[in-house]
């Protein structure tokens, strides 16, 4: 879950920030009489946060879902004194699917299958670092446009010319739409154009 977020009041951008903020911002504009449709959205990816509204701002936020947030140690436990073996470096395993001459090469590299699969991702990452962001951001554009623009005249278009990375045309396309929205959606592409003009 995202610690950032931003909310909408049909087309008009009422509260952005951290999710408890946005939560208490929108129900206030709830209760104030918002036209809706409210929606709430990760203002980095777009995917949409459910949040009940129902009862006081109060009890609204004691049901927001848990920011996801690094485990503090328990200050309880004493550390247990260092085995043999390698230190814990937070690695997490999870079970990958390879065929036979994949495993056969990745057990002759030095240190073996899981040191050759980890500095294959660190190089894989940032050799497509920019690629990997003009998607994302493409991405986050198209699927905030969805939720909230496809009605939309021209939002066909702008659909295509953001795959297309067409940015100027993209951005021709997005100019009559409600100030709020284009403004968000473009902050949203961005990058996607950025990383072509590179």
């Amino acid at each position: 879950m995202t610690s950032s977020c931003i909310a909408f009041d049909g087309s008009r951008r009422i509260a952005v920030g951290p999710l408890a903020e946005v939560a208490a911002d929108t129900k206030r504009a709830i209760d104030a009489g918002a036209e809706g449709p409210i929606l709430v959205f990760d203002e980095t990816t777009s995917e949409l946060v459910e949040i009940d509204f129902r009862g006081s701002v109060a009890s609204v936020l004691k049901r927001l879902p848990a920011v996801a947030a690094a485990p503090e140690p328990e200050e309880s436990e004493p550390e247990a004194p260092r085995g043999r073996g390698r230190p814990k470096l937070g690695v997490v395993a999870r079970e990958v699917t390879l065929l036979p001459r994949h495993w056969d090469w990745l057990a002759s590299q030095p240190g073996g299958a899981s040191v050759a699969l980890r500095k294959l991702v660190e190089e894989a990452r940032r050799t497509h670092a920019a690629a990997d962001a003009a998607r994302q951001s493409r991405e986050a554009a198209y699927r905030f446009m969805s939720a909230i623009a496809s009605s939309y005249d021209g939002f066909e278009e702008a659909s295509r010319a953001l795959f297309a990375k067409q940015g100027a045309r993209f951005q021709e396309l997005l100019r009559p739409w409600p100030v709020d929205v284009r403004q968000h959606t473009l902050a949203l592409a961005l990058a996607s154009f950025a990383a072509d003009q590179v």
